[in-house]
């Protein structure tokens, strides 16, 4: 027989089926209803439900058949209107045969009463609330006997011997070198080691200071935060699930689990640990798996790396925490709080939806060779498991996982210590940048253009107005003594000014001014070095001593003659330094640029007389 495709809904009056029998013969439907009991048959066909509630065969129910889609929908009443149907969504534990919730244990308890309770509900062994903080009991030495037997793991500590026959595929699955030989003490104990020396600074440092991806990963929002159910009816109909998860669902087989207290809590404890590492990785991907997601998941939860097995909430995160900061390619802590509450969110949507991520880590495994013997080991278990659980117990744990608190410094990694050096060095570094950029500005050449101070142009100009005043009471002075003195005295008492060193000469003035103008333009060069200043200076010095200049003995007459020409040089030289705003300074040598007088000058300048 085949077990058809079917799922569930209600209403507060209806339980309704849909049930996919492509293929079949119309005639051929045989339907019974017995209180929880419902069974359905059309050839090759067969569906068996033991359902959460009560339903009645009273005339009312419906049945129709899509023969294009080979669609049977029925419509069943309730026996009790308005009562609420828990789990309609958990299909695994929907196909449990008949009597099977009520099936002896194969171990029983003498010492307890009530002995003939269900082995296969666990929900109704245990009552008590738990408490999650660490249990301490008194230290008690094992026999070797008794370490060999303790080598056990997987689902609440029930598998041993996986790994015997999967030596090849072992260094895929765990980093544990032999699971069955070593014991939880020694797993805990390579684990932390392991760690430690995967551990990088840089890479830490890194993802802390070049954060901007990191910040796009916080803000993505995987789906269950946009679940808010308040009652377990919300919550049901919140979380919906794809056909091939309902078809992953019918597919497991359904069994019991006979657990002690501690091996619930365990389980309770392992389960945190997987959905933490399921929680990073969706956030990491943002929801979209690829071909690194099975290692992610697998190394980031010690369950499923290490096989290792927790004694407290507490212990839980500060595994997820060492293990986020030392091996996935998002090495920062604000992801495992971000882990952390989307973990608390999960559990506090109910078992609906943490069968869900079950499932969704089921078929990443599944698609990863060898990463399906994790599902062997642990998965398949949980997802069974855990639609037989109580909510409320889910709930509590729920909300001692939002209470807990993980710092940086339970990681034992000197987090806070690496991030205050680097803070430090760059804080240095950002001073020194900043003392060479104000060195820069500072060396950095002062352009003077018309852009320049008034200040300085004030400045500029009355140095430059009393130096020419001074110059022009000079010149005064040597054309009174010229004009007092007469004959060749006048040449001796103005022997400083170069424009009276050859008071005979008929050459014009303003060739000599002209002259004086160009080597002030020479001298004020910003381009003309000293070095090529004195060479000139050198060489006009040897010019004036091979040239020897006569003065003619009627210097006397010949001067008031020449006299208009000079007062007419003079008044042309200081205009033209007074327009110019360029300082002539007197020398007391020799003008070497001076054209030494001819005797066709000569004759010219007795004519012009």
């Amino acid at each position: 027989m085949i077990t058809p495709a079917f799922d569930l809904s209600q209403d507060p009056g209806y339980l309704m089926l849909n049930i996919r029998v492509p293929y079949t013969r119309t005639s051929e439907f045989d339907i019974y209803i017995d209180g929880t009991d419902f069974k359905f048959y059309a050839k090759p066909y067969f569906l068996r439900l033991s359902l959460p509630g009560r339903i009645v065969e009273d005339g009312r129910e419906k049945a129709k058949f899509d023969i294009d889609k080979g669609l049977f929908t029925l419509r069943v009443p309730k026996e009790t209107a308005g009562e609420h149907f828990e789990g309609l969504q958990m299909l695994t534990s929907l196909l449990a045969p008949k009597g099977s919730r009520s099936a002896q244990p194969l171990v029983e308890d003498l010492s307890t009463e009530g002995c003939g309770e269900s082995a296969g509900d666990d929900e109704d062994e245990d009552e008590e609330e738990y408490d999650w903080q660490v249990e301490q009991e008194v230290y008690k030495e094992s026999s070797e006997e008794e370490l060999k037997a303790l080598q056990k793991y997987g689902f609440g500590n029930q598998r041993s011997g996986v790994f015997v026959r999967l030596q090849e595929e072992l260094s895929d699955v765990t980093d544990v070198k032999n699971p069955d030989g070593t014991t939880a003490a020694e797993r805990r104990r390579a684990r932390l080691e392991a760690e430690a020396s995967a551990f990088s600074a840089d890479h830490y440092l890194a993802d802390l200071f070049e954060d901007d991806e990191i910040k796009g990963l916080l803000k993505f929002r995987p789906w269950w935060t946009k679940l808010s159910p308040s009652t377990e009816q919300e919550e049901e109909a919140a979380v919906s699930f794809t056909d091939d998860e309902k078809e992953q669902l019918r597919k497991f087989t359904n069994r019991s689990y006979l657990l002690d207290k501690a091996s619930r809590y365990q389980v309770w404890l392992s389960l945190v640990d997987i959905l933490l590492a399921h929680s990073y990785e969706v956030r990491s991907t943002e929801g979209e798996h690829n071909v690194e997601s099975p290692w992610t998941i697998r190394k980031l939860s010690g369950t499923l790396c290490w096989l290792e097995t927790y004694s407290s909430v507490q212990d839980v995160l500060v595994s997820f925490g060492r293990r986020v900061l030392c091996y996935p390619l998002y090495r920062h802590y604000a992801m495992v709080s971000a882990a952390v509450r989307d973990t608390a969110k999960i559990l506090q949507s109910g078992k609906a939806c943490v069968l869900k991520c079950l499932l969704d880590i089921h078929k990443v495994f599944r698609e990863n060779d060898p990463a399906y013997i994790l599902n062997d080991l642990y998965i398949t278990d949980y997802c069974i498991w855990i639609q037989r659980v109580k909510s409320r117990k889910m709930a509590a744990l729920a909300s001692t996982l939002q209470k807990a608190s993980l710092r940086k410094k339970d990681l034992e990694l000197e987090l806070e210590e690496l991030e205050e050096a680097a803070t430090m060095v760059a804080e240095e570094e950002e001073e020194e940048e900043e003392e060479e950029e104000q060195g820069a500005s500072k060396s950095a050449p002062i352009s003077h253009g018309d852009s320049s101070s008034p200040s300085s142009d004030s400045s500029s100009s009355s140095d430059s107005s009393d130096e020419s005043e001074e110059s022009e009471a000079e010149g005064q002075g040597c054309t009174e003594s010229n004009e007092g003195g007469g004959g060749g005295g006048g040449g001796e008492m103005c022997k400083d000014n170069p424009l009276q060193l050859q008071p005979t000469s008929p050459i014009p003035q303003e060739p000599t001014s002209t002259l004086f103008s160009e080597e002030r333009k020479v001298d004020a060069l910003p381009s003309a070095s000293a070095g090529s200043r004195q060479l000139i200076q050198e060489l006009g010095e040897r010019v004036a001593e091979e040239l020897k200049i006569s003065q003619d003995s009627s210097y006397g007459a010949e001067r008031d003659c020449f006299q208009p020409s000079r007062a007419a040089a003079k008044t042309e030289v200081t205009s033209g330094r007074n327009s110019s705003g360029t300082l002539l300074e007197p020398s007391p040598r020799r003008n070497p640029l001076l054209i030494v007088q001819t005797q066709e000058d000569l004759d010219e300048s007795d004519f012009i007389c």
